[in-house]
């Protein structure tokens, strides 16, 4: 009956706006069906109608009333609630009416950070059963969508709250998804999960121009807009937008049929990613290349494999359109129906689209072939390539849709919107882009968090993901950009109410992206209960205090040990991952083992021992020291010796 109403109400807002010309209240698209509201902090609701317009508003027994400013925009505040519902919010305006259904009050946690965070539920491990199971009418998903905006914006350019159930979420934050599923069994409220987060991108486009200015990077632009600094506005990315998503050059002249000459197209060996006159560029670029197969694959089935393409691709073979994916995660594999393939010259063509940071194909050239039955024929080789659009077109510069070219652009266009919309607080999954910069982060990581809390008025829990053990594992200590980068994300702790979740236990060598997000999201959990709704367990791992030395070795001192140290997985107590050096400042591993407490580390070569590293490199494999309940020890060091990326604090040019 109430979705009766609803639309009703809002055919007679519509008839009313064609024949009276009146402008509709309208809200920002933050509000919705099933969305969930704060609890136990006010409830403000915020969007537009006519000049001087009276709006009432009616949510759970409670009505406001407000008249739009000159502008036409208004906002008002509803007192504080108990977790409840489902709830209507009915808009009244002069002309036309809005209900939103199913609205919830509960806890809403803003999800962020780059793409381990926007990390399909779809592409984790295990992720037919999770999502087999993922019905619970008490989560609800909201995915912000990317922009990128040279000023403050008010609002989405769309948005809508979902019930959380296998048709939303697998294409919703995996992390996201495991962290409120196992927060809502253990609070037993309403979740909202806001997902605003983009792969690939640097901690300074997520931080507002207002912080941003009082960091070394950008400090020379004090007392300048945002505009100013960077030379173009959010006009120039509106008109290029609309050109990426309307049909390009290449599209319109057929740059994909057979016959067409691409005599004037540039060489170009793949896998690459794009580099040289595309390396500060977005757009659209297309591929071509030849192969010659033999009469024999007449009426046979092939397999097109591209490996891994950022972030969008259509591919023709012969001319004929074989596929298309947007997933930037996704592995292309291509199936070629008979009579698609021909014997002698075949022609394929790949059209992608790069919509910011790194483009191209970025896969391992043993990612690049084509199979009919039992050969392979490799196409890491020298294609043609010819763009048909570019950012640099529409003033662009830099690559100006890129998020990373300037900072603030995604604080902007994907937070700013959410800061009136009161938070439970913050889960946060982000660092890689900026390891080789952590001397840096060490500012700016506190920086944003307090920027954050700043704009909302108060000070929100904030809780993040260390990064996970990556790349090769190294055959002796050596110095590590990423380890240092864990160190930022560490030393953040001072501030209040953070938690942080270590997972250099769940990382893959040879991905960026691990699987297992299912122990991601549930260390974080880990965390809010402790940090956000006060539990008083241990929710995190022994964390490093003092070192002395007696004897040739050292003894390592740690607090948040809970009812002891231990080694897990090994009966003995012995430890992996520690490494100590002399004077000489030369790590080498070293023995280590617990006794009383404490962590006793040596090696017999090393006769005066002046510091201990534990966890100390891109790949921490091995490590094992943990508390009583299980959580692993974060990475550490005691020395205070400069690091490799000191040194490189104000090299990178924006």
């Amino acid at each position: 009956m109430k979705q009766i109403i609803k639309y009703i109400l809002l055919s007679y807002a519509i008839l009313g706006n064609v024949f009276l010309g009146m402008a509709k209240v309208t809200l920002s698209h933050i509000f919705s069906d099933n969305m969930v509201l704060q609890r136990d902090k006010p409830i403000c609701i915020w969007g537009n109608a006519s000049p001087k317009e009276n709006i009432r508003i009616r949510l759970n027994g409670l009505t406001e009333s407000i008249m739009a400013g000159k502008d036409g925009k208004w906002k008002i505040s509803f007192p504080a609630m108990h977790a409840g519902g489902p709830y209507v919010l009915e808009i009244q305006g002069k002309e036309n009416s809005i209900l939103f259904d199913n609205v919830l009050i509960g806890d809403v946690w803003l999800c962020s950070g780059q793409s381990n965070m926007e990390f399909f539920l779809s592409g984790s491990l295990n992720a037919q059963e999770a999502i087999r199971n993922s019905a619970n009418k008490k989560i609800r998903l909201f995915t912000v969508p990317k922009a990128v905006r040279t000023s403050e914006c008010a609002d989405f350019s769309e948005g809508q709250w979902e019930e959380c159930n296998p048709l939303t979420s697998p294409y919703f934050s995996a992390v996201a998804y495991y962290f409120g599923e196992a927060l809502q069994k253990e609070i037993d409220v309403p979740i909202g999960l806001i997902n605003s987060s983009w792969g690939g991108t640097d901690i300074e486009t997520w931080t507002s121009w207002e912080t941003a200015v009082e960091m070394p990077q950008y400090e020379m632009y004090k007392g300048k807009t945002l505009e100013k600094a960077i030379g173009f506005s959010t006009k120039n990315i509106e008109r290029y937008t609309k050109a990426l998503n309307s049909p390009d050059r290449g599209i319109a002249e057929k740059w994909y049929a057979v016959d067409y000459n691409t005599s004037k197209w540039k060489p170009v060996s793949l896998p690459d990613i794009w580099k040289d006159e595309l390396s500060d560029e977005d757009g659209i670029v297309w591929y071509r290349t030849e192969v010659d197969l033999p009469q024999s694959i007449t009426n046979m089935v092939g397999i097109l494999s591209l490996g891994v393409i950022d972030d969008e691709d259509i591919v023709f073979v012969n001319g004929v359109e074989v596929g298309q994916s947007n997933n930037c995660f996704g592995f292309r594999r291509y199936v070629l129906k008979p009579n698609i393939l021909l014997p002698g010259k075949n022609i394929i063509t790949v059209r992608v689209t790069d919509t910011g940071t790194i483009g191209g194909f970025t896969s391992n050239a043993d990612d690049l072939y084509l199979q009919v039955g039992s050969e392979k024929y490799s196409l890491a080789k020298q294609w043609v390539y010819a763009p048909s659009l570019l950012s640099s077109q529409y003033g662009l510069k830099n690559a100006g849709n890129n998020p990373n070219s300037f900072s603030s652009l995604l604080y902007n266009g994907m937070i700013a919107p959410l800061v009136d919309y009161n938070i439970k607080g913050v889960i946060w999954y982000q660092g890689e882009n900026n390891a080789g910069r952590a001397f840096a982060y060490k500012k700016q990581f506190p920086a944003l968090i307090n920027d954050w809390r700043k704009h909302w008025g108060y000070d929100f829990p904030f809780i993040w993901v260390q990064l996970a053990n990556f790349m090769a594992v190294d055959e002796q200590p050596k110095e590590s950009d990423w380890a240092e980068l864990r160190e930022a994300q560490n030393q953040t702790l001072y501030l209040p109410l953070t938690g942080q979740a270590v997972i250099t236990d769940i990382g893959e060598a040879n991905d960026i992206h691990p699987k297992n997000k299912k122990d991601v999201g549930l260390r974080l959990a880990a965390n809010a209960l402790n940090v956000a709704y006060e539990r008083d367990t241990l929710s995190s791992g022994p964390v490093y205090q003092s070192m002395k030395l007696e004897n040739g070795r050292i003894l390592l001192s740690f607090s948040n040990i809970g009812k002891g140290l231990k080694a897990k997985g090994n009966k003995y107590g012995y430890l992996y991952g520690f490494a100590i050096a002399g004077d000489d400042r030369k790590f080498v591993w070293a023995k280590a083992f617990i006794q009383d407490n404490q962590v006793v580390v040596f090696n017999e070569k090393i006769t005066h021992p002046v510091a201990v590293r534990y966890g100390w490199g891109n790949n921490p494999e091995g490590m094992n020291l943990v508390n009583s309940a299980g959580w692993l020890a974060s990475p550490f060091r005691t020395d205070t010796w400069p690091g490799i990326t000191e040194p490189l604090l104000h090299k990178k040019k924006f």
